[in-house]
């Protein structure tokens, strides 16, 4: 099974801002080498000329051919190791990318189990972030994916269908109202015995001063869940994460 997987690249639009500046520099370069015949200056000039080139070079090498990404294991084994992938036949996962948390929790999945994952799959910011990439790394990882484009406000599925959602860093991106429409879908969608299962950074919406945990937990019950674990994961580098697990709540519950 491949361990290492191309999730896109990033931040293209700067990238392609900075090979047209650096493009600038080497014609201004050959221009002042060109109508000087100051020895140091065309020296100068030239070490620019060569410099931008490279640097052209370099960018449009990473942008035609991305490096794979290691895929950071621990935080989805933290979140899949509470959810129960191996004896769900479908699993959704909101916001699912270019495939990443896919292949993140395809190893604690059933082997025959379907996932679905919806994303608007914008690649305004990643390039060739799309339904395709996303199916290939999931397969990749060992998972059956059906990728589909849709508003996780709004998910395009029946009712009480999915015996477990995931949604891995993609709640605090979403305006707060957005956030809140999203969990209420996926109260929706997922089945009465299901389980929800959020792995998010410390962050909340724009707007929004309260501290991550206390604001995620009243955001998931006001959605129609019954919060079930909370943990802080700390990581040794880097930004922690945090990851809840938390099921339907139904009317007998508050009674």
């Amino acid at each position: 099974m491949a361990s290492r997987y191309n999730f896109g690249v990033y931040h293209w639009r700067r990238r392609f801002r900075s090979i047209a500046v650096a493009l600038v520099a080497a014609v201004v370069g050959v221009a002042v080498r060109r109508r000087t015949n100051d020895a140091r200056v065309r020296l100068a000039a030239a070490g620019v000329t060569i410099g931008a080139a490279g640097y052209i070079v370099r960018v449009l090498r990473r942008l035609l051919s991305p490096p794979p990404w290691a895929l950071e294991r621990a935080k989805y084994d933290a979140l899949a190791t509470r959810l129960p992938l191996a004896d769900a036949d479908r699993v959704l996962d909101v916001g699912c990318g270019t495939g990443r948390s896919l292949a993140g929790l395809a190893p604690h999945a059933s082997p025959d189990s379907v996932a679905i994952g919806l994303d608007v799959f914008d690649d305004r910011i990643i390039l060739g972030n799309g339904p395709a990439l996303a199916r290939r790394n999931a397969d990749r990882a060992g998972l059956a994916a059906t990728p589909i484009i849709g508003d996780a406000a709004a998910l395009p599925l029946a009712a009480d269908s999915i015996p477990v959602v995931t949604a891995c860093r993609v709640l605090h991106d979403l305006e707060a109202t957005a956030a809140d429409r999203t969990l209420r879908e996926i109260r929706r969608v997922c089945e009465p015995d299901g389980t929800l299962g959020i792995l998010e950074l410390p962050l909340t919406p724009d707007g929004v001063s309260r501290h991550p945990e206390p604001y995620w937990t009243d955001r998931v019950t006001a959605a129609g869940f019954r919060i079930e674990s909370l943990e802080r994961l700390e990581r040794d580098t880097g930004t922690p994460y945090i990851v809840i697990v938390a099921t339907p709540r139904i009317e007998s519950d508050d009674g």
